[in-house]
């Protein structure tokens, strides 16, 4: 049985698709194939960073398209696009249209500020619009409505030959309720649960002075969900889901081994302390054998909150590397945390 107060009802795993820009099929086609495993490994959800003028996937609306020709059961998701890219009624179209075309399988995470750098691409973007564009809530609340259903044109009708409709075609029922927030902050996490919609938190949260916690990482993390939570109309039901990173070794090779605690132990100092203005504090790396992994992730208090996970994959990894990774969670971490792979 699960020593968690929570039983992992959904293991998820997030990628950030990484390609070579001489060569960038060969790295769509790595994530592709990499979903692909997850599915046969029984993973509940497959999900997609999203960079922008990087060398990572810039449309996971489109890979999550792919994605859903070559999967018949796995859900993908993003964590997340940055709707200060995005007009909300053109990306309402194209999440519905893929929420179609894979059987409803799709979990958009999205998040809102200013677009990463703004100064330095908003001519580009909004070359007219740069000053007053709104990178508030409310340009959620936007894609929320327009998923939702609500009218995106005052007129519905035949005109001559074409048919027009008041909302967003096509209209996927179901996409609406699986709509999620990523957020760092207390205020996210309850403007999350006032608007119904599922909160992805993780191994990043804002250590302002409002949570309680300190420099507890795990402990400012619960203290948003439990937030998320007390707004959210379905109460202690609303679903979470946290990506911390994680790395299991059982199988790993001794290079492999040495490689992943490298990688740790470099990325460890920024664990001390709250990171730039924005006070940014991050989770340690999980790495070990599932058995460890295990035991320090039920000491862990935001993941003692959760039912759902989606562990992230280390950015600059292989894909021999990541194979690794995804067996050793699905075929031991998931099932040391009362995870049973989906048939």
């Amino acid at each position: 049985m699960p020593l968690t107060s929570r039983p992992l009802r959904k293991l998820g795993f997030l990628t950030i698709g990484l390609f070579d820009e001489h060569d960038p099929g060969r790295g769509h086609e790595s994530t592709l194939e990499i979903i692909e495993l997850g599915e046969r490994l029984g993973f509940d959800s497959a999900w997609l960073r999203h960079r922008h003028l990087q060398y990572g996937i810039s449309s996971p609306v489109a890979v999550m398209a792919a994605a859903s020709q070559r999967t018949r059961r796995i859900e993908l998701g993003t964590a997340v696009i940055p709707l200060g890219w995005e007009n909300p009624l053109r990306l309402a179209e194209d999440l519905a249209t893929v929420d179609v075309l894979s059987g409803g399988r799709i979990n958009p995470g999205v998040s809102v500020g200013p677009p990463m750098h703004y100064d330095r691409v908003k001519e580009a973007l909004y070359p007219d619009t740069a000053d007053v564009e709104d990178f508030s809530y409310e340009r959620v609340r936007r894609l929320l409505d327009l998923v939702r259903g609500e009218r995106a044109s005052d007129f519905d009708g035949t005109e001559g030959f074409e048919v027009f409709s008041h909302r967003v075609q096509p209209h996927s029922p179901g996409l609406g309720r699986r709509l999620w927030y990523g957020g760092a902050s207390l205020g996210s996490a309850r403007w999350a649960g006032e608007h119904g919609m599922n909160f992805l938190t993780s191994s990043v949260v804002k250590a302002a002075g409002e949570e309680a916690g300190g420099h507890d990482f795990a402990a400012i993390q619960a203290s948003q969900i439990r937030a998320f939570r007390e707004r959210h109309p379905d109460g202690d039901a609303a679903r979470v889901s946290q990506g911390l990173v994680v790395i299991p070794t059982d199988s790993a090779t001794p290079e492999q081994r040495a490689r992943y605690e490298a990688y740790a132990a470099e990325r460890l100092p920024r664990t001390a302390t709250p990171q730039g203005p924005a006070r940014l504090l991050f989770a340690p790396d999980l790495v070990g054998t599932s058995e460890e992994i295990a035991e320090r992730l039920r000491a862990h208090a935001g993941f003692r909150e959760v039912d759902e996970v989606a562990f992230a994959l280390p950015f600059t990894f292989g894909h021999e590397d990541y194979v690794q990774i995804l067996t050793d969670i699905a075929g031991r971490l998931g099932p040391a945390l009362g995870w049973s792979p989906a048939g």
